[in-house]
């Protein structure tokens, strides 16, 4: 009778692998093997949203900026700044009536930016200073192999884009650290505080130039070479957006192929999945909307996160070109959508166990998780999707079904995190937290499951589909 009851009333954990036949554990490798393709490819936010226009133009969208009318079955798109993107198909159901059903994702990570003035000499070494970008733990961003992304704008609107040590052939940079035989200080510090952030300092050169009278010796052979290839001088730096990531590529990790270690998982495992989830798309019943937008690890801020009105502006233009806008209707159109959030979850580690409340973790390999709410401690922060909106998300999946995990950011008193769910709900749509469970997140190399890969994407399209 024990085990009779345990069927019917215990909710079920089990690994997602243990289901999985020869044919669907090809198409998991399948969609991996895209995935890591595609990271290593678009490591930057400017890189991803440049992948994604070509992806989003050979599958037949088109700039809304270039159409006068929309359709249901019409696929457009908005790219802002060439760092956030929004995609869109226009479903059968009046958007007036039922709303959308949206996905978004960030595509920017944690990195290190250059600074504004980055090139400097000390001790017949030169380097480039850096500003790191998002929550990073310091002392991990040393002694690894970095290369360098971004544009370089010059005055006259000419733009240079940066991209050195991607190739096996291209120099690669790196932030040295002391050896532990002089480092007894160091090691008695907080580990916060081993490495300052005014030290992580970019090894670029140390060949002088050949002038016994030049000052700065090495920085200006630097200067001399940067010239000699880009045409640039010390002043472009001012207006670049130069960002370091490591030079790392997406690999397979583990003798059993299951998981995928790479830079920059969170968030783009959900903006990759996402992506070529509405790539397997042509007609919808609600209008499909895709989110990609940049800022989310600095809290969304400026003109290309989300904290912006920009996303506001590409319905307002589906609205518009519809034929259908009219005073308070985009805030209508809000209220009657239905939202996830696609971002990461901190999956469990069993050797940091103390950290998560394992009933209410998220497991790597079992399937796509969703956080009912996010924020810190007493739900600071958070946006907490309601229980009706949760048990019709809980339908759609267990109808196709979908693994899925219901989880916390780590134990109470620990600490937390967020995503941009909260902005769509402050507009009156329901929003959950929906994403891929990772390992050693904001870390320069991160771990996720094939297995929760593929759910994310079956997951996504499910979603649109309904």
């Amino acid at each position: 009778m024990g085990e009779e009851l345990k069927e019917k009333l215990v909710l079920k954990r089990e690994d997602g692998w243990k289901h999985v036949d020869e044919k669907q554990k090809k198409e998991i490798m399948e969609v991996s093997d895209g995935y890591m393709a595609f990271l290593n490819q678009a490591k930057t936010e400017r890189e991803f949203i440049k992948a994604a226009k070509k992806l989003a133009d050979e599958h037949g969208y088109t700039d809304i900026i270039h159409k006068t009318e929309l359709k249901p079955g019409d696929k457009v798109y908005f790219i802002n700044r060439e760092k956030s993107m929004y995609l869109a198909i226009i479903g059968e159901n009046s958007i007036e009536e039922h709303g959308m059903h949206i996905i978004g994702s960030h595509v920017d990570s944690p990195r290190l930016d250059l600074k504004p003035n980055p090139l400097c000499e000390e001790g017949g070494f030169a380097y480039f200073k850096t500003h790191y970008y998002g929550g990073i733990k310091k002392y991990q961003w040393t002694t690894i192999p970095l290369s360098l992304h971004g544009v370089i704008i010059k005055t006259n609107g000419e733009k240079i884009e940066i991209n050195i040590g991607e190739n096996a052939d291209d120099p690669i940079f790196t932030i040295t650290d002391l050896l532990p035989h002089l480092a007894q200080e160091q090691m008695e510090k907080k580990l916060k505080e081993g490495i300052e952030g005014e030290n992580l300092k970019l090894l670029i050169g140390s060949i002088p130039v050949n002038d016994d009278k030049a000052q700065e010796k090495v920085k200006l052979n630097i200067l001399n070479l940067l010239n000699q290839t880009y045409g640039i001088t010390e002043a472009d730096f001012l207006s670049a957006e130069l960002e370091l990531v490591p030079t790392f590529k997406a690999r397979t990790l583990g003798f059993d192929q299951s998981m995928v270690a790479g830079y920059g998982q969170d968030d783009k495992v959900c903006a990759y999945t996402s992506l070529r989830a509405m790539m397997n798309l042509e007609t919808v019943k609600n209008t499909a909307v895709c989110i990609l937008s940049d800022k989310e690890e600095i809290g969304s801020m400026g003109n290309t996160g989300m904290e912006s009105h920009m996303f506001d502006f590409f319905i307002s233009e589906i609205l518009n070109k519809l034929g259908i806008n009219k005073p308070n209707l985009l805030d209508r159109v809000f209220c009657l959508s239905k939202m996830l959030s696609s971002d990461v979850d901190a999956g469990y580690d069993p050797i940091y166990a103390s950290v998560s409340d394992s009933l209410n973790a998220g497991y790597l390999g079992r399937g796509i998780t969703l956080n009912k709410y996010t924020g810190a401690r007493g739900k600071s922060g958070a946006s907490d999707a309601n229980a009706e909106y949760v048990a019709w998300i809980r339908n759609v999946l267990e109808k196709n079904d979908i693994p899925y995990q219901i989880t916390e950011l780590g134990k109470v008193d620990i600490g937390g995190g967020g995503t941009i769910a909260y902005i769509l709900a402050n507009k009156g749509t329901d929003v959950i937290d929906c994403g891929v469970p990772v390992l050693s997140m904001h870390a320069p190399y991160e771990v996720t499951s094939k297995y929760d890969i593929y759910a994310a994407c079956k997951t996504y399209e499910a979603f649109w589909k309904e």
